[in-house]
């Protein structure tokens, strides 16, 4: 069925909208076959962003843990992270469609930067939607998107966190769509979005897949990634989901306590529900609404997940699992002390999993994707995680 992966997906959005996702299809099947675009959008990951980001062989970390750990370093693009990836796609997208606006929404600031960087780039308006709570903790990278030209919106309704910026960016776009493209950041959203969103991603696991085996000659054991929305995991796992030899991980975020129900577990502690026009796995209370996540990890502060993580996970292929913020903290530190790589939050909680679990891995080749760096973390990490709710 189209937009749906197994049962999960859709497009559960007001009338207004479906004419722009139409057109937003439509023009993305176009977009592909265009010989020019794709050509530039080439360019662009290659001169711009940095890619090939390395597969690097962590030896420090890898002795540490008794197994072979290599890191795909996405933390080493343009902007600091994987977001850039889409970013760049769909601003190729949006000048192919004729948009003369843009709208993001962000949580750890990252896609907001990427947004407005792209943004920059083609001299295109820019709007970012971001919770009060995250501009709080990562005003960092307010202060680089308001430098880069966009306009940063703070949301201080619901949540005031990830959930809430999609939410007015939403209300914005029904409002502005003829002029304007919603640049979403993951892979959920009304259909077409996670899968666009996830096939510009795909050029982690790509190079991933293509890297271990000229470095090993053979396939990891394991490959591991955090997962909020989960578009950085859905990238690398494209490029190993076919090989049923490779055992797959999404780690999500366990926030303080599962017990206190302080979480951002979508997949472990969730149920079906629709939530920003997908039908996904989704955090309820017993009422049945959607409940408020929590993560030291701003990236990682959301209620919902990509509708094709949850049919990942039904078909049993992708196994997913929990890191608390003190695991991630403590991941953070390790890498940082171990490798001199200052990994993001976000990106600690797969370290982190990985270090929790190291039995279980013993003596096993694992590719962990880092999906961004630290920079933006340090007064958290500074304060002990403090920020956290």
């Amino acid at each position: 069925m189209k937009g749906y992966f197994g049962r999960y997906g859709g497009q559960f959005v007001p009338e207004t909208l479906i004419p722009a996702l139409d057109e937003l299809e439509g023009a993305y099947r176009e977009f592909r076959k265009d010989k020019v675009y794709q050509g530039q959008l080439k360019t662009l990951l290659k001169d711009f962003a940095g890619r090939p980001t390395p597969l690097y062989y962590a030896e420090r970390l890898s002795g540490y843990l008794s197994m072979k750990v290599y890191l795909k370093r996405e933390d080493l693009l343009h902007t600091g992270a994987h977001k850039i990836n889409n970013t760049l796609g769909q601003i190729m997208l949006a000048r192919f469609m004729g948009k003369k606006r843009i709208i993001a929404e962000t949580g750890a600031g990252q896609h907001g930067v990427a947004t407005a960087t792209v943004c920059a780039l083609l001299g295109i308006g820019c709007v970012v939607y971001m919770g009060r709570t995250d501009v709080e903790r990562q005003h960092i990278n307010v202060e680089r998107m308001k430098l880069l030209g966009a306009e940063v919106v703070s949301v201080e309704k619901g949540s005031a966190t990830l959930k809430s910026a999609v939410n007015e960016a939403l209300r914005d776009w029904v409002k502005s769509v003829r002029t304007t493209h919603y640049l979403i950041g993951s892979v959920v959203g009304p259909h077409p979005f996670p899968t666009i969103v996830a096939d510009f991603q795909s050029v982690i696991g790509e190079e991933a897949r293509a890297q271990i085996l000229k470095r090993e000659r053979r396939l990891p054991d394991h490959v591991i990634a955090c997962i909020g929305g989960g578009s950085n995991a859905i990238g690398i796992f494209k490029g190993f989901v076919k090989d049923r030899s490779v055992d797959i991980r999404g780690v999500e975020a366990g926030g303080t306590s599962l017990d206190l129900g302080r979480h951002s577990a979508t997949l472990t502690k969730g149920r079906p529900g629709i939530l920003h026009g997908t039908l996904s796995y989704l955090l309820q209370d017993g009422s049945g609404q959607v409940a408020d996540a929590h993560s030291v990890a701003p990236g990682l502060d959301y209620p919902g997940v990509g509708p094709e993580h949850s049919w990942l996970k039904d078909r049993r292929r992708v196994q997913y699992g929990v890191c608390y913020d003190r695991e991630a903290l403590h991941a953070f530190s390790v890498l940082s002390r171990l490798e001199g790589i200052l990994p993001a939050l976000e990106s600690a909680h797969a370290l982190g999993y990985l270090i929790e679990h190291k039995n279980e891995f013993n003596g096993k080749t694992v590719i962990i994707n880092l999906s961004g760096r630290g920079d933006k973390d340090m007064d958290i990490v500074r304060k002990g995680g403090e920020y956290h709710g």
